[in-house]
């Protein structure tokens, strides 16, 4: 058994770490909720503008206003991850790193590259693939012109025929103890399947290619937006639950140590009595 200076330390260190971890749930809980009222209001309408861009751009050619609905022979394939910058929020981003190496694994026969948005994406990318830009910045000020910036990089580099596919994959917001791994397709816009002979009833002003030549560009930014805006909320939820589970734990461990030097203690003090009750009885005898 461990003598009671030991247990003292370790009793003082894990409380140490209990108070390191519930002040870091405190703050995650406090950004959680700003967050997932951000994502929670913009997603009916980056859903909506997402559907209706696709249902329009099925219906035009490359010449018209469709150049980004372009279906080219797949040869060289890039795909963004969207991560955190910061660790302690459990599986958060080891489930999109292993999604990420998957679709590695899916397109093997392809050029395949990677655009980091987070540092721990970087990190664990850069060892084994070819990450062409580590975006992690963009958290410091998570505005909509910031991630704006990255969609434009990513649709110039669709036109220009750099890349023929570009897929995002990020942590969807459920709830704060709930994240879902989605894949999207970023570039080419994927066209509505099924009859769109029901847009003919609509009169467009001005015309319809104008529209979406328009329109096409601010969906995308928006899809990015989205995604990095539910990867930010999903992180703070994860790591409030993660940090949740550690003070848990970390409370538990130290009520356990506690006991534990409770019966050292008294073990000492019972050898103590003993020791002096023998000596005692040998100076009688």
């Amino acid at each position: 058994m461990a003598n009671l200076k030991e247990i003292r330390n370790r009793i003082s260190s894990v409380s140490s770490t209990m108070q390191i971890t519930s002040a870091m749930k405190m703050v995650s809980a406090a950004k959680l909720k700003k967050a997932q009222d951000a994502i929670t209001a913009m997603r009916p309408y980056a859903n909506k503008l997402t559907e209706l861009l696709q249902s329009l751009s099925a219906t035009l050619d490359a010449d018209s206003g469709g150049k980004f609905s372009v279906q080219r022979e797949v040869k060289n394939v890039l795909v963004v991850v969207i991560n955190s910058n910061r660790g302690l929020c459990g599986a958060f981003n080891s489930n999109v790193l292993k999604q990420a190496t998957a679709l590695a694994e899916q397109y093997s026969d392809k050029n395949m590259s990677f655009l980091a948005i987070g540092k721990k994406a970087n990190d664990a990318l850069s060892k084994k693939y070819n990450v062409i830009s580590n975006r992690s910045e963009v958290y410091d000020d998570l505005t909509f012109d910031n991630v704006a910036e990255i969609a434009e990089l990513l649709m110039t580099k669709f036109v220009e025929g750099e890349f023929d596919k570009i897929e995002i994959v990020y942590n969807k917001f459920i709830n704060a103890a709930t994240q879902e791994v989605m894949t999207e397709q970023f570039l080419p816009i994927v066209p509505i399947e099924g009859n769109t002979e029901g847009n003919t009833d609509y009169i467009f002003e001005p015309s319809k290619a104008e529209i979406v030549e328009q329109l096409i560009p601010k969906s995308l930014k928006t899809q990015l937006y989205k995604g990095i805006r539910d990867s930010f909320a999903s992180e703070h939820g994860a790591r409030m639950t993660a940090m949740h589970k550690a003070t848990d734990n970390a409370t538990e461990l130290r009520d356990q140590l506690k006991l534990t030097y409770n019966k050292a203690r008294q073990a000492s003090i019972t050898n103590e009595i003993l020791e002096i009750v023998g000596g005692a009885e040998a100076l009688n005898n």
